[in-house]
């Protein structure tokens, strides 16, 4: 039996199916790829753009389209971020062991530099606190770095601002949040803050003293000036000491005084 060759009408079918499927195909194709060419930012995003493996931009925040396969994009958030520092176990001046920890505020404002000047901007801001950290309160004694933590918050700060710069990093702010001591330093520092009160009470008690002793010496040379004014002062004593009678006083009669009555009696 002969094969029948087939109609026109079904070869006309069969190549408008295909080029169907060919037009199909393309519509899809152009399809994903504008899919994957449009980008969408969030207000507190960027994107860092490579063009065939070299910096050409930053976009964002908002929509833009993306050469796909010929541009890569690396995104960067602006945002503040917050990062705990880790415990460091630090020597101050007085050479006291302590262990501090803080917090650390900053933000990206050049996500050309962050991404390009240094490999992860996150761990080197992170390692770069720890070290700060511990180099600047090594510097300062043990009662500064209780007493004086703004201060030392700015210092470091200050450091940490300079040295990140060229990272495209702004620290906003550092916070030391715990000073911890070892327990047998607590009670060390027990006992000399003790001492140093029993002191202060030793020398203001001693001042006291001086003070009354130099009125006394002026309220004798006052005295001193005029015999009388010392026998009213005498007189006055006496008349306070007989107040109490449930004891009995003896007193020294001075013979000046005795003297005087006599004269005067005479």
């Amino acid at each position: 039996m002969k094969n029948t060759p087939p109609v026109p009408e079904v070869e006309l079918l069969i190549e408008f199916m295909e080029v169907s499927m060919v037009i199909s195909f393309v519509v899809v194709l152009l399809l994903g790829v504008l899919l994957a060419a449009i980008r969408i930012l969030r207000e507190y995003e960027r994107a860092v753009i490579f063009t065939l493996g070299r910096f050409t931009a930053v976009k964002g925040p908002g929509f833009f389209l993306l050469i796909p396969f010929i541009q890569q994009m690396v995104k960067v958030d602006v945002r503040t971020l917050v990062q705990d520092v880790p415990s460091q176990d630090v020597i101050s001046r007085d050479n006291v062991s302590v262990k501090v920890n803080a917090v650390i505020y900053f933000r990206v404002v050049d996500p050309d530099r962050a991404i390009n000047q240094v490999e992860d901007y996150m761990i080197a801001t992170s390692q770069l606190a720890q070290t700060t950290l511990r180099s600047v309160l090594g510097k300062h004694d043990l009662d500064e770095m209780l007493a004086e933590r703004d201060k030392l918050n700015r210092d470091i700060q200050e450091i940490l601002d300079a040295q990140t710069d060229a990272w495209g990093i702004k620290v906003a702010n550092v916070e030391i949040k715990h000073v911890d001591i070892d327990e047998s330093m607590v009670r060390a520092i027990a006992k000399q803050a003790e001492a140093e009160r029993v002191r202060r009470a030793k020398v203001i008690n001693a001042e006291g003293e001086h003070q009354a002793a130099e009125r006394l010496v002026e309220a004798g040379r006052t005295l001193s000036k005029d015999p009388r004014a010392m026998e009213l002062r005498y007189l006055s004593a006496v008349q306070e000491a007989a107040a109490d009678r449930a004891s009995t006083i003896l007193f020294p009669l001075p013979m000046e005084l005795f003297t005087r009555l006599t004269r005067g009696g005479s």
